[in-house]
């Protein structure tokens, strides 16, 4: 990766330049995934340095908009866009739930907001109609149009603009349920997908979701570490999550450990791994920037674009 700067983790810190710890750890215990031990040292070491690097990037956005609206005699309100892409169980929505709580502590930008993906999956019912429920998660999976437009109309600038809602639980989208992403001063997109490509669009054109965005975090890790990730928080859903009467994964919440383990393992090598390395690692080289996760989830290095 030549074209990334490398930065240990004792170099990075530094680059937090004073800026205050404000997050305390009752805040932090809620933006915590399941079996990930975020510190808040790690925030301190790790997401500081990128909320102040990430507004910087933002005021200069900003400082230029304001140049074209002086020139036109109008400024129109444009979100920064920030992508959060890496696999399933690496922590990507730990991630953007700890900057979108840290960047909107900056007066610049008091306003962000959060969009995972996964509400823009095929429903149910339509996976099924195609074949493809054993393939969610892959690429084939998410209205790619509909995501698409989505970014394209917050970029615009556009007021009220829809996004699905989809459900852990149930595992399908929310039928009349969405969220509303009005003119925030940042958004977060977080997503298996968020630097892929998409299909072809009714003009015959090519789009993507990359297109739109200001700024992309790749989260990695080697993959030893995500499968045991991967497994141990199966583990953790399985007393938690599955054990609610609705959840799609009930039937998994009797499982004795050894036969979950099993599962979890079937699961993630002939599933997640699959998808990783055919549809999600080679996006990582599209980032601006990439965390790479060491034992516990704990920060290892960082590589920032040149």
């Amino acid at each position: 990766m030549q074209s990334y700067l490398t930065f240990n983790r004792n170099t990075w810190s530094k680059l937090r330049n004073s800026v205050p710890l404000t997050l305390t750890e009752i805040e932090l215990e809620e933006l915590r995934g399941i079996n990930e031990s975020v510190s808040l040292e790690e925030v301190r070491d790790i997401y500081l340095p990128l909320s102040r690097l990430i507004n910087l990037y933002v005021k200069s956005r900003q400082d230029r908009r304001k140049v074209i609206g002086e020139f036109l005699g109008h400024e129109d309100k444009i979100p920064f866009l920030i992508g959060v892409a890496g696999s399933v169980a690496v922590g990507k929505s730990t991630t953007a739930r700890i900057l979108q709580a840290l960047l909107d502590r900056w007066s610049e930008h008091p306003k962000v907001a959060l969009i995972t993906t996964d509400g823009f999956l095929y429903p149910n019912d339509e996976l099924n109609r195609r074949g493809i429920m054993h393939r969610k998660g892959f690429p084939e999976s998410y209205d790619g149009r509909k995501l698409v437009q989505f970014v394209a109309d917050v970029k615009a600038g556009k007021p009220q603009v829809i996004a699905p809602v989809y459900s852990h639980i149930t595992y399908d989208i929310l039928p009349n349920q969405h969220k509303v992403i009005d003119q925030p001063d940042i958004l977060i997109l977080e997503g298996l997908n968020v630097l892929q490509s998409n299909p072809t669009d009714d003009t015959g054109l090519r789009r993507y979701v990359s297109d739109y965005l200001d700024f992309s975090i790749y989260v990695d890790a080697h993959v030893e570490q995500l499968e045991e990730w991967y497994i141990q928080r199966f583990l953790d859903f399985r007393k938690g999550a599955f054990s609610d009467p609705n959840s799609y994964f009930n039937h998994y919440a009797s499982l004795p450990d050894t036969q979950a383990i099993s599962v979890a393992r079937e699961i993630w090598r002939t599933i997640n791994l699959v998808n990783l390395q055919d549809n999600i690692l080679h996006t990582r080289d599209k980032a601006d920037l990439v965390l790479q996760k060491g034992d516990s989830h704990r920060m290892k290095q960082v590589l920032l674009r040149h």
